[in-house]
């Protein structure tokens, strides 16, 4: 009978292993903590973005209503006509994107062939051009501003998109030189045997070039286009002064979007409330990041893909 009520003790070995994990898996402990840091990152990153999300769509009612905080009791699409209509959304859109697709594709071909230049050969002042290229990344641009609007000027470029166009035609666009690194370190691991057996074959250098060595070179072009873009898109200091007023775009006319209110909807239009309507101004906040946001969901597979084969970070 006692053998029989002998209570079997409980294996402290696989609780060990259950709660800390072994050579093969994490533990229990080390999984809640990482998915709690994750959940806590997450928080602290997508909080400002539903909060502007929810705010957006919530009426005047909703708006005065302590109780209503995260869920509305109607689905409010006012703010977003308003604000669609004083940021003029359709021409700032197209200008935008513009101003900010078109100057990062010619970075990215221009930076590539820049990279792989430094990369593959050897001549004189190489060290001297690497350390000017490092030398525009760590310089403000603020304080190269001036003699750029003054070369700009005498050569009647200001007011012109080509003041986007043509730098980074010669390799001096917004932050180039990171995309110069990230090309250089590219090409630097690409195989060179790769372009040897392509020398053999008859190949030029323009042909191993194009024929050999972009198609490698995929993980860095996306990566570039993307901040590129992102980066384009979201400057409004330089933009505004080269560009003199003469293009719009969302970020610059998000910038004064107070006074485009003001001036569409003028005293005695609207009542007070709609004057000083938070949501009006995030839902404006909103339709300028929703390009980019919609660009990161429909390339996020790629992107993804390229840092992890090409072991970039991003800021």
């Amino acid at each position: 009978m006692e053998g029989n009520l002998r209570v079997k003790k409980p294996d402290l070995t696989k609780i060990k292993t259950f709660l800390l994990g072994s050579r093969t898996n994490y533990g229990m402990v080390f999984t809640v903590l990482l998915y709690a840091l994750l959940i806590a990152i997450g928080f602290v990153y997508l909080y400002p973005l539903l909060f502007m999300l929810v705010t957006s769509m919530k009426s005047p009612t909703d708006l005065l209503n302590p109780m209503v905080q995260w869920v509305p009791t109607t689905l409010y699409l006012g703010n977003y006509e308003k604000a669609l209509r004083v940021l003029d959304y359709s021409n700032t859109l197209v200008s935008s994107i513009l101003v900010s697709v078109l100057p990062s594709l010619i970075t990215a071909a221009v930076c590539s062939l820049v990279g792989y230049g430094l990369a593959r050969y050897r001549f004189a002042g190489k060290n001297i051009i690497f350390a000017l290229i490092l030398a525009t990344f760590i310089i403000p641009a603020q304080n190269t501003v001036i003699p750029q609007m003054l070369m700009y000027k005498n050569l009647g470029l200001l007011g012109n998109i080509l003041s986007l166009i043509l730098p980074a035609l010669f390799g001096q666009g917004y932050r180039s030189a990171i995309f110069i690194l990230i090309f250089y370190q590219t090409f630097l691991s690409f195989p060179k045997v790769l372009e040897e057996a392509a020398r053999l074959d008859g190949a030029s250098d323009l042909r191993i070039f194009f024929q050999v060595a972009l198609p490698a070179a995929a993980p860095a072009f996306i990566i570039s286009i993307i901040f590129s873009t992102v980066w384009y898109w979201n400057e409004t200091y330089l933009t505004s002064i080269f560009l003199e007023g003469g293009i719009q775009t969302l970020p610059m006319q998000l910038g004064k979007f107070t006074q485009a209110y003001e001036n569409l909807y003028p005293p005695g239009m609207v009542n007070i409330f709609d004057r000083l309507n938070e949501a009006v101004k995030l839902a404006g906040t909103f339709l300028n990041i929703l390009p980019l946001l919609v660009m990161y969901f429909l390339l996020q597979k790629w992107f993804v893909e390229s840092v992890d084969r090409s072991g970039i970070t991003g800021e």
